[in-house]
């Protein structure tokens, strides 16, 4: 489990778990496979939010941010206000549930975070005893963490106070790294850089009813986004295209491939996707604005392979988009395959043209069973005999034999 919404919580569900662990605190759980590229999507509306405020942030994940506050803390007059604010902004964008905190460095930030209560923001007095107080599992490595408690080290504050000289040695690059972090001694936010605004749109007066005219509009508009972009010295991986009609209604789609778009591709795709509106009657009233938002920019292209036909993978893919544009996204899918039980879950689907989500990790099996006890030199104890004055009987006759003995070492438990 990556993430679960307040309803699973209150159940018992928690991040971390297994699928059939959660299932089993919970048997209603539903489950559903992450989408880091829709996640990602969605959380842009609430960092875009909290940009408002905060002009520079830090995107780390889908989910969690860092946000710089020295400067907006003395804009704002103070924590409290800026954080009350930044609570609104982000539930605004997202819904009720954040969970805020507020100490200096990304590191003790996110402990604070995942200390608040929904709606109600941690704001740190102290840092330096708040990072004492922390388990050494805070620092997010576990055999590392194992290591400290067989050394009788638990918190933070027990770790900050051995020799930094010392954690070097014995732990080396991890080690000095922890000690950093339990002394405080965090990174700085790395914000990203707000890009400029490269989208281009333009209005139509009076709105274009046939398609013939849109198309032409299309390729006006591919080839100014392409100077802006050769301007810039990089090309779209992702563009967005938004139609506004004249009754007002505004349809978006995002379409992405992975070699970057050029004027004829972007125009085509633009002029495929107008056309599937049009003949699904999303454009009431004819297209009045049409906007091209690119992203995912880069200025790296793609080596082809020694036996990679480019002419036939670019043909497929043109067919492939032009069935997408008409049938939607989710209905073109492509397959990877991933563990599981039975067939059906040994193959996951996601859409065509988005990149391919990262693999997800197999169910912890743990650390296997007891490990079997060391071998030990084993001599069984002499046997007896009994004298009848002719011969001996063997061992295991009569009342005064004696059986053999099973030798076997200590066993270890499992941890």
């Amino acid at each position: 489990m990556v993430a679960v919404n307040a309803a699973a919580s209150a159940a018992g569900v928690r991040v971390g778990m297994r699928r059939r662990e959660a299932e089993g605190v919970c048997p209603t759980v539903a489950t559903v496979v992450s989408d880091p590229g829709a996640e990602m999507a969605a959380f842009e509306q609430v960092a875009a939010a909290v940009e408002e405020l905060v002009p520079k942030v830090e995107v780390a994940q889908p989910g969690l941010m860092f946000v710089p506050v020295a400067g907006a803390v003395r804009f704002y007059g103070g924590e409290e206000p800026l954080v009350e604010m930044v609570a609104k902004e982000v539930e605004a964008a997202a819904g009720p549930g954040s969970l805020i905190g507020l100490a200096a460095g990304p590191f003790a930030a996110r402990h604070a975070a995942a200390r608040a209560a929904p709606g109600e923001p941690h704001v740190v007095g102290d840092d330096a005893a708040f990072l004492s107080s922390l388990d050494v599992a805070a620092l997010g490595r576990e055999e590392l963490a194992a290591t400290f408690r067989w050394l009788g080290i638990r918190t933070l504050g027990e770790l900050a106070g051995l020799p930094r000289e010392a954690m070097a040695s014995r732990f080396g690059a991890v080690g000095l790294e922890a000690h950093r972090l339990a002394t405080g001694e965090d990174r700085r936010v790395r914000p990203r850089r707000v890009p400029d605004d490269l989208a281009v749109e333009e209005c139509f007066d009076p709105p274009l009813n046939s398609l013939e005219p849109a198309g032409f509009a299309a390729r006006s508009l591919a080839s100014r986004l392409m100077e802006r972009m050769a301007a810039a010295g990089a090309l779209p991986h992702r563009v967005e295209v938004a139609a506004e009609s004249a009754a007002g209604a505004v349809r978006s789609r995002t379409w992405r491939s992975n070699d970057p778009f050029d004027e004829a591709t972007l125009a085509e795709r633009v002029r495929w996707q107008l056309r599937a509106w049009a003949e699904s009657g999303g454009i009431p009233g004819g297209l009045s604005r049409l906007r091209l938002m690119p992203a995912d920019l880069s200025d790296r292209g793609r080596q082809l392979g020694l036996a990679e036909d480019a002419a036939a993978t670019e043909e497929a893919r043109r067919a492939l988009a032009r069935a997408q544009a008409l049938v939607g996204p989710d209905a073109v899918l492509q397959a990877r395959p991933q563990g599981g039980r039975d067939p059906a879950e040994r193959v996951s689907w996601y859409r065509w043209g988005e990149p391919r989500p990262p693999d997800a990790t197999p169910p912890h099996r743990g650390r296997g069973g007891c490990p079997r006890p060391p071998r030990r030199s084993c001599r069984p104890s002499p046997g007896r005999s009994k004298w009848s004055g002719r011969t001996a009987s063997p061992p295991g006759s009569g009342s005064a034999a004696a059986g053999s003995r099973c030798c076997r070492g200590p066993a270890r438990g499992a941890e």
